[in-house]
């Protein structure tokens, strides 16, 4: 796990002898909660130090938490040992205020309509993809996916334009503990296979999903880049494999690099 935080957690347990809310902080959903709204407050990225005290929680507590929503994507890691706020409390922050960002929307129902199939816009948290926003196609089939659904990384369109833009170490780590695991008879299983199609990706660009994650789903996916040009997630095309043959789908590819490098400021 890497939060690229640039501070090693406290060593020791906090002063048993403090009193008030940090010896008595609450659940693990209570201090997660209390360290969101610390990170959301002006003034932001904040230091570690201060979110600790603003949360009342003690320091390793609070390092563990931010490293755990660091992972889901809702807080960004900063230099000088400061968090700011994340892709995913954005998203989150702009339904809850009345709907998603107007430009996110236009951006993925544009996509939709130029291609005619099924858009999505995932992002990463950890070692999956968590799907945040869905466009239906125009076909009478309708694929299983859903909002705040998990996929493998290897398996998926949007996984693998994300793995392409990894260091190769990263890539390597991430196949050890995940296992890299069978999802279908044509899913990548081992780490040769892997890096391989990888290269392909960033060749080309996009990043395909030939039936790997699910029978009968055919995909084209392609990066969202956060500001560092690390992946904070992807966009996607999906379509019925006996319905679009693969020559068809890749011919999506301009529209969908369009999409995603429109994206990019945005998450």
């Amino acid at each position: 796990m890497t939060t690229n935080a640039g501070e090693n957690p406290p060593d020791g347990p906090p002063n048993p002898g403090r009193t008030g809310r940090t010896s008595a902080a609450g659940s693990a959903a209570e201090k997660s909660l209390r360290l969101l709204e610390a990170v959301a407050a002006p003034g932001g990225p904040h230091r570690l130090t201060d979110l600790a005290a603003a949360a009342a929680v003690p320091k390793s507590t609070a390092f563990r938490v931010l490293a755990s929503l660091t992972e889901q994507g809702f807080v960004r890691p900063e230099p000088e040992s400061r968090y700011g706020v994340g892709p995913r409390l954005r998203l989150l922050s702009a339904l809850v205020g009345g709907g998603e960002p107007a430009t996110i929307g236009r951006v993925l129902g544009e996509l939709q309509r130029t291609t005619g199939q099924t858009v999505h816009l995932a992002l990463r948290g950890g070692e999956t993809i968590t799907y945040i926003r869905k466009v239906e196609g125009d076909q009478p089939v309708r694929t299983a996916s859903r909002i705040g659904m998990s996929m493998p990384l290897h398996s998926t369109a949007i996984g693998k334009s994300v793995l392409a833009h990894l260091p190769e170490a990263e890539v390597r780590a991430l196949a050890a503990a995940t296992g890299l695991p069978r999802r279908t008879p044509h899913t990548l299983t081992t780490v040769p296979e892997l890096l391989a199609e990888l290269a392909g990706v960033r060749a080309r660009g996009f990043a395909v999903d030939d039936e790997e994650n699910e029978p009968t789903i055919r995909c084209v996916g392609a990066a969202v880049l956060g500001p560092s040009g690390r992946p904070v997630g992807g966009v996607s095309v999906t379509t019925v494999a006996f319905l679009v043959p693969r020559a068809e789908i890749e011919r999506y590819a301009p529209a969908l690099r369009a999409a995603a490098e429109a994206l990019a400021p945005l998450l």
